[in-house]
């Protein structure tokens, strides 16, 4: 059994016009919470369904029934309140793919805390600016020397600065001074946590998850969703991933990411399909493959960066034959690893695309023939259109920006399910996503005569690499701080791997502008400052292309202009 027809209006369509014309959720009355409405009460009616699998490198796999995530997550809670986490406070959760983090996002709904997933790559910066920004009042960590020690950094940086000690520092695997033993207090807690009743219970409108999201030109926004968000992914789980009740779904993504929730939490739990993690050191296609035969996946989404590397494998000596669906998403699929894992698989990946701000947006749904590279038709969540600088929708095959609709007496319990409720702390940024009555997405799309909708790219700078979301401002700000650097850009250039490279064109101080002449001494510039970035922000955003210049692009007022280099590197690759 499973809980879906609670919280829509149909099930069953006859096709997708049907679904486009009559999809409705059925928001409840009483406030909805995820881990008391769908865990809790699959814990009750089916202690014994299977809810999440998990399995490492080392070859562990473990099993938890949903009896066992209701009781997991009333622990996790538990320790949290017992050390002064309330309703509305901010627990950020580094957990790599440790299944303790689902202990621990459920624990937090529970609680009323809002949760803020994060990855392990941050540095001491990236950490004292959410610790401030979110006003973190916990973390919680997993086995990675050089985070903790960064997050002790940061808490310094915070006591040196008059801003508090920091928040609670704990741990699940294994004991750190100073810390708390996370998991040991996890093994003492006991008894049912108490669900708050009537108004007290948390739910519905209230917030309860947070991501920062990459920014263009400042620092990263935290990106606040309620209750409802969790009900927003409905669409994604059944009509996207096309999971189904008692099967296994794997959507590969870390927990540090939004994806980890869009694919392998909310939707799919509330479809009755199980979810399955792997917490591995490093992705390895052929690894991948093979557990996934191992477990019998049943679903599967990745990133066109992990479907390149599994079309690069040897796919006939792998068992492909319980997976019944494939989706893909984060930037466009090339046609030729389309064809590829279609000959190799008979499955056709079914593309789509979100936001952080968002749920699923536009898709590839059941009943739907994908067209390679074409992220599909909107959500009948959302009604997404194409609209020119005007607000006038476009016509078929002319670029305009995606929006969505909002209600138009601006009320907050009219908003679509999924969307996002403002970005913390920057009221400014939150009126302008919102002007003229839609969400702007700031993403340009075009639409074909069949109503599908093609991605050309962001009308601000952001770069997507190997499924990660870079801002430039971040890698510049890094680079800035080097001795070498005058003034820089940050761009994406083309890669027929990663999607794009992070790109620095840079100008260089007085005393290295030998850069511009000798390569040799270039090189070993380049190797410095891209270990300089590593240790400065998340490795993942170091530039692996470099190139030096006497000067930059810039506006008459003096703005560097980022697309003047981006559009040279994509109307003629820089090798």
């Amino acid at each position: 059994m499973n809980l879906l027809d609670r919280y829509v209006e149909k099930t069953e369509f006859t096709g997708l016009e049907d679904f486009e014309q009559n999809f409705r959720l059925k928001i409840p009355e009483r406030p909805f919470n995820f881990g008391y409405d769908i865990v809790d009460e699959y814990a009750r009616l089916e202690p014994g369904k299977l809810a999440f699998v998990w399995a490492d490198d080392d070859g562990a796999v473990r099993k938890f029934t949903f009896a066992d995530m209701a009781d997991a997550s009333d622990r996790a809670a538990a320790v949290m309140a017992a050390h002064g986490v309330k309703r509305g406070d901010a627990v950020m959760l580094v957990l790599k793919n440790r299944f303790e983090f689902w202990f621990c996002i459920l624990g937090c709904h529970k609680l009323g805390a809002v949760a803020v997933p994060a990855t392990h790559m941050l540095m001491v910066h990236d950490l004292v600016y959410r610790f401030k920004r979110a006003n973190v009042k916990m973390i919680v960590t997993a086995d990675d020397e050089r985070l903790d020690g960064d997050v002790d950094a940061a808490c310094a940086a915070l006591r040196a600065e008059g801003a508090g000690d920091g928040p609670v520092k704990g741990k699940v695997c294994g004991p750190r001074a100073g810390w708390v033993d996370f998991s040991a207090e996890w093994e003492a807690a006991g008894g049912k946590w108490q669900e708050q009743s009537g108004s007290e219970r948390p739910g519905g409108r209230d917030p309860m998850l947070a991501y920062f999201s990459s920014g263009t030109t400042g620092e990263p926004k935290m990106v606040l969703h309620d209750y409802l968000y969790a009900l927003g992914h409905i669409v994604t789980a059944k009509w996207w991933h096309q999971v189904r009740d008692g099967g296994l779904h794997y959507t590969v993504a870390d927990t540090g990411w939004g994806k980890a929730v869009w694919g392998n939490l909310y939707g799919q739990w509330i479809c009755g399909s199980a979810t399955f993690v792997h917490d591995y050191r490093k992705f390895n296609a052929a690894r991948t493959l093979d557990i996934c035969a191992q477990v019998g996946i049943t679903s599967f989404c990745a990133p066109p960066t992990v479907y390149r590397f599994l079309a690069k494998e040897d796919l006939s000596a792998h068992d492909f034959s319980r997976v019944e669906h494939g989706a893909v998403a984060g930037e466009s699929l090339a046609p030729e690893t389309y064809a590829a894992l279609l000959k190799a698989t008979g499955l056709r990946l079914m593309e789509a695309y979100g936001q952080t701000e968002t749920t699923l947006v536009v898709g590839n749904f059941a009943w739907m023939t994908p067209k390679p590279g074409s992220m599909g038709k909107p959500s009948p969540l959302f009604h997404a259109k194409i609209v020119d600088p005007d607000g006038r929708e476009c016509d078929v095959g002319e670029h305009g920006e995606m929006v969505i609709p909002l209600p138009a007496d601006g009320s907050v319990e009219r908003r679509p399910a999924g969307l996002f409720r403002e970005y913390v702390g920057n009221d400014e940024a939150t009126s302008h996503s919102e002007r003229g009555g839609v969400y702007h997405t700031g993403d340009v799309a075009w639409r074909d005569e069949d109503g599908y909708f093609w991605y050309v790219g962001r009308d601000d700078d952001l770069i997507k690499s190997s499924g990660y979301r870079i801002g430039p401002f971040e890698v510049e700000s890094a680079l800035m701080e080097h001795p070498a650097v005058l003034e820089c850009a940050v761009t994406g250039m083309p890669d027929p791997v990663r999607g794009q490279l992070v790109k620095a064109t840079i100008v260089p101080a007085k005393g290295y502008e030998y850069v511009l002449e000798d390569e040799t001494r270039a090189q070993a510039l380049t190797e410095e400052l891209q270990k300089h970035v590593k240790h400065a922000t998340a490795p993942y955003k170091y530039p692996r292309c470099i190139v030096y210049v006497k000067s930059l692009p810039k506006t008459i007022s003096g703005k560097i202009q980022r697309k003047v280099i981006r559009d040279q590197d994509w109307q003629k690759p820089t090798a």
